[in-house]
């Protein structure tokens, strides 16, 4: 196992009204895979320590992208009270399966649900950066349109890059087979256990290789 590493807080921007994404200056840090995710450590006045994982959204930095949630102790420091130059520990990179390379030359189809998007935007940043041509078509799927993440990146132009948002909630019906194209992309599939296991029935239903089909799943973490 890695270790654990002191990390102080730089920059912080609101992604939703819940959603805060947070970069950090980590010395030493060895660089990471897109797709890896880190663990990250607070420790108490009195030596309490909470862990949590999250995911990296991008290859150039330790940058996270964090999703409030009400009762939570790590999500509500990291979005609602954490400063810049305030410091916690980060240990990682974690994850060697659910990654993306530039030098892979199939195209990619990566599916995400909700704050499932963190792990493949870096993904289609690290595609950006490396300056490669492979076909990129992501399918966002979440409520509306107030909790889209990385809005105006997605919004922008990217050649090569098709991004197809599907807003559950404006037309009351989930994910389904007709959002999603046949066979032949690698593809990754992120978000909530529920949204993923039924994302990669669909896949598989379209005829999609189940081996080229990897997943990322998560549950409730506070």
């Amino acid at each position: 196992m890695t270790k654990w590493r002191p990390a102080r807080l730089v920059e912080a921007r609101d992604e939703t009204s819940s959603a805060r994404t947070l970069i950090f200056d980590v010395p030493g840090w060895p660089g990471h895979l897109a797709g890896q995710h880190v663990d990250v450590r607070l420790t108490a006045e009195d030596g309490y320590t909470a862990r949590r994982s999250y995911s990296l959204a991008t290859t150039q930095g330790v940058e996270l992208t964090v999703q409030r949630l009400e009762d939570g102790e790590v999500s509500l420091y990291l979005t609602q009270i954490m400063e810049p130059d305030d410091r916690l520990e980060i240990r990682g990179p974690v994850g060697g399966w659910f990654v993306w390379r530039p030098e892979d030359p199939a195209p990619v189809l990566l599916v995400a649900g909700g704050a499932g998007i963190v792990p493949l935007m870096a993904m289609i940043r690290t595609r950006r950066t490396a300056g490669v041509a492979t076909p990129f078509h992501l399918i966002y799927s979440l409520r509306s349109p107030e909790q889209l993440y990385y809005a105006g990146e997605l919004r922008e132009p990217d050649p090569g890059v098709e991004v197809s948002l599907v807003y559950t909630r404006v037309r009351d019906s989930r994910l389904t087979a007709a959002d999603l194209p046949g066979p032949g992309p690698d593809c990754f599939v992120c978000g909530p256990t529920g949204f993923v296991e039924a994302a990669a029935d669909l896949l598989v239903g379209l005829g999609h290789d189940p081996a080229r089909i990897k997943t990322e799943r998560f549950g409730a973490s506070s």
